[in-house]
């Protein structure tokens, strides 16, 4: 505990408690982020199957049943599209198409602090850096004596500090954001996918009466 408050001290307080609270906020995200995405892909496509075969057989109170039961991006679809299964085809897909846009956002939550995280810590310790080059540059302008060379050491110290801590907090931040980032877009894919499934199981249902 004692070294790591020495780092802060040698690394500047003000700058490394910044970095260090993006760190808090990032670890934050992203272990909520792999939960909710862990959550909602449980059991999807079992799921399904129990929709689809209870659709088939026009029991949709249980379809609604099921989805309450399980809330996730694809039920809210179903709920969706059961409650406009009466309607014409364009109602039904516009009615689906709705939910699946009222889902996106829910799916990006948080990702956009994430990749901003990953973008203002290096910049942070680069503060870091020039205000301990400021420092340092300041020691020598004096006059580097004997007795403000611990100043200069300093001074070097925070601008390695702030730099690396920046860094060590960015470069996860960034692979996490890409990799989340990706996993969204396949889903959204994936939403729309079984969106248009969901529509034309719907409409061929209702046609058979």
């Amino acid at each position: 505990m004692k070294g790591i408050i020495k780092l802060f001290m040698d690394g500047g307080p003000f700058i490394m408690s910044a970095i260090f609270i993006c760190s808090i906020i990032a670890l934050a995200i992203t272990l909520e982020r792999f939960f909710y995405y862990k959550k909602i892909n449980l059991g999807t496509d079992k799921l399904l199957d129990r929709i689809a075969k209870a659709i088939s057989m026009n029991h949709y109170e249980e379809v609604l049943a099921i989805c309450d039961s399980k809330p996730s991006p694809v039920t809210n679809l179903v709920k969706a599209g059961i409650k406009h299964r009466k309607e014409d085809e364009a109602r039904i897909q516009d009615a689906i198409k709705d939910a699946a846009s009222l889902e996106i956002p829910k799916l990006e939550k948080f990702l956009t602090t994430l990749g901003s995280i990953a973008s203002i810590a290096p910049l942070l310790g680069l503060l870091g850096t020039v205000m301990g080059n400021m420092e340092t540059f300041g020691v020598i302008g004096a006059g580097a004596s004997l007795g403000n060379m611990e100043q200069l050491a300093q001074g070097i110290s925070k601008a390695l500090l702030t730099t690396a801590f920046g860094l060590v907090v960015a470069i996860p931040s960034t692979v996490v954001y890409n990799h989340y980032t990706n996993k969204v877009n396949n889903m959204i894919l994936k939403l729309e996918i079984q969106a248009n499934n969901l529509i034309q199981m719907l409409i061929k249902q209702e046609k058979r009466g």
